[in-house]
């Protein structure tokens, strides 16, 4: 297949949704749910990383899997928009940018340092699942977090580090590719992925 024949996608997969096409587990057919419900996918695409079943936003598929390890590998930045539970700290943001300790395949990991900001006014988003559970009578605080590793869960972990479990997950940016005005389950065809 020449370059230039690679197919591209840029999806909002929706929470409660697995970052996989489909599972050849019967079990998990039934009481999961797939990106292969979304939209009639060629053959040979995959997602390049991946977002928990929890988490929702942007998800880029390919089925140029050299463009999917590169970006896998090689530290494109990733923004999240994440809701907290309790009004963040300055000190737990600083932490938060300076690295913190979370625990990775049953070792200590250190994160690298990354930028973190306080979002003062709420960003135009969907409403949340209604399995989330966010409270109505305690605080909650929004922040911006760009990150460029991506291991298991790293997001939850770093904000759970710092006192302040994450209630809810929104990647909106991976490199110059952006969310945007996508709404969740909405598939759209892109030409090109450069990185």
């Amino acid at each position: 297949m020449p370059e230039n024949a690679h197919l591209h996608f840029k999806i909002y997969k929706p929470f409660g949704m697995l970052s996989q096409l489909h599972s050849n587990d019967a079990k998990e057919s039934r009481n999961k749910r797939f990106l292969g419900e979304l939209y009639n996918f060629p053959d040979g695409i995959m997602p390049i990383g991946r977002l928990d079943e929890k988490s929702e936003g942007l998800l880029l598929l390919t089925t140029d899997g050299k463009l999917s390890d590169l970006v896998n590998r090689s530290g494109v930045e990733k923004e999240y928009y994440v809701q907290l539970d309790g009004e963040i700290t300055n000190e737990a943001i600083e932490l938060l940018q300076n690295g913190v300790e979370i625990g990775f395949h049953g070792r200590k990991y250190i994160t690298k340092s990354t930028l973190v900001q306080r979002l003062s006014t709420l960003p135009a988003l969907p409403e949340p699942n209604n399995k989330l559970r966010i409270g109505r009578h305690r605080p909650t605080s929004w922040i911006s977090i760009s990150i460029t590793e991506g291991k298991f869960r790293q997001v939850r972990k770093m904000t759970a580090a710092v006192g302040f479990p994450t209630l809810r997950l929104i990647r909106m940016r991976i490199g110059d590719v952006r969310l945007k005005e996508l709404s969740p389950g909405k598939v759209i065809p892109i030409k090109e992925l450069s990185f």
